[in-house]
């Protein structure tokens, strides 16, 4: 059994949280967080080394050898202005940790402490990614081109996200898909300009692009098993120039997102066909143009019902069934990498105002949560890097 997390590292943790909570940071900007990282692994005695411009790798051996274990957690904020309230509310005008990642990182050198306080005893190696700017443009794929999982190489890898759709201190952990791809979409409507007095004598590219994004959604309607999961969202429209011309040009921008890969190799043909389709049904033109980004999450089936058994019997902890989302995270490299689980703890807790959605300005987390999270990081790293996980065929 995983013992408890003690007092002193549960006030550790609260405390980091809260810091770096109040101190948010974007993407590729997180130089203060990875400092409070650096300077947390050495009190801890663990080495570690920059990848990535602001991510922190830290690597805890063991006493006898044994397989890797890596653990990550993502550090960035969102461009988001806090409206929550609390004491330690951000300071950073329009920017705010509005998904957990200050809750992730603070799990994560809480693990670091339990782990560096059993180095004597403990078989195999793990290693800490502290990664930069999931939020976009993305760390993860620098990290892993700079060597993350390499020195030494990962058996496998975990990850902790907060999760408001289930209580405080639950724990879900889901075989197979659990985050989409996330691609952009921009579509360019041309027509011909004119006087909105003689529409006549004008191709109009407003009613071709209306057009357009109600077509759109018979991909997932029509085309699409409904046993399957699509997204196409468009998010931006943007054309004309006052009441009485007719535009000319119409910019358009969405996202298109899929768990099945192969269903996400089929969208942009999908896109192009209707949107190039109606746009000459209205006797205008339209380019499209997709942007390939994260991919699908999708957790080693074998290695995830193998850790919720762990999770449940070592660490103690409550698991749940929870299905997954179509929001997007590159913790997806890292488990096309090596056998990967993205686990989800929950924070909910209404009563103290839990319960707002991630990248909400009123996010909050239940800090109860969090030395559950630590535990279950715990479990994680040990059952690892003592070769009990993953088994050899989700290795292979």
């Amino acid at each position: 059994m995983i013992a408890d997390v003690d007092d002193a590292v549960a006030a550790r943790v609260l405390e980091l949280r809260r810091a770096i909570h109040k101190h948010p940071e974007l993407g590729f900007e997180e130089h203060a967080t990875a400092a409070l990282v650096e300077a947390e692994l050495d009190r801890l005695g663990i080495a570690h080394r920059r990848l990535a411009k602001t991510g922190v790798v830290g690597v805890l051996r063991g006493a006898s050898p044994g397989r890797v274990a890596a653990l990550r957690a993502d550090m960035d904020a969102l461009p988001i202005q806090e409206r929550t309230s609390l004491p330690f509310a951000s300071e950073v005008p329009n920017v705010m940790h509005a998904c957990g990642h200050d809750a992730h990182t603070a799990m994560l050198l809480g693990a670091a402490h339990v782990l560096a306080a059993q180095r004597e005893r403990f078989v195999g190696s793990v290693v800490f990614l502290f990664q930069p700017a999931e939020e976009g443009p993305g760390g993860a794929q620098p990290m892993i081109e700079e060597g993350a999982l390499d020195d030494p190489p990962v058996d496998a890898v975990a990850m902790l996200h907060v999760d408001t759709r289930i209580e405080a201190g639950v724990v879900s952990i889901t075989p197979g898909p659990v985050n989409a791809s996330a691609d952009e979409l921009r579509i360019v409507v041309r027509g011909k300009g004119g006087h909105g007095a003689s529409p006549h004598t004008a191709i109009d590219a407003i009613p071709a692009a209306s057009a357009i994004v109600l077509a759109l959604q018979n991909i997932a309607s029509r085309e699409t098993d409904p046993l399957g999961s699509v997204v196409v969202t468009i998010g931006t429209i943007n054309g004309g120039y006052r009441n009485n011309i007719i535009a000319d040009e119409v910019l358009m921008t969405g996202t298109l997102r899929a768990h099945d890969p192969v269903l996400r190799s089929q969208l942009e043909d999908r896109v192009r066909r209707i949107v190039e389709g109606v746009a000459a049904a209205y006797n205008a033109r339209a380019e499209v143009q997709v942007t390939y980004g994260y991919p699908p999450v999708v957790n080693d089936a074998e290695l995830a019902r193998d850790f919720a058994e762990i999770a449940e019997r070592e660490a103690g902890v409550l698991v749940k069934a929870l299905p997954p989302t179509m929001g997007a995270e590159d913790f997806a490299y890292f488990a096309q990498r090596v056998p990967g689980v993205l686990i989800r703890l929950g924070i909910r807790n209404e009563a103290s105002g839990a319960m707002h959605p991630g990248h909400s300005a009123e996010f909050q987390i239940d800090e109860a949560a969090l030395p559950v999270g630590v535990r279950t990081l715990v479990a994680f790293a040990t059952a690892v890097a003592g070769g009990r996980l993953p088994r050899e065929s989700a290795r292979s």
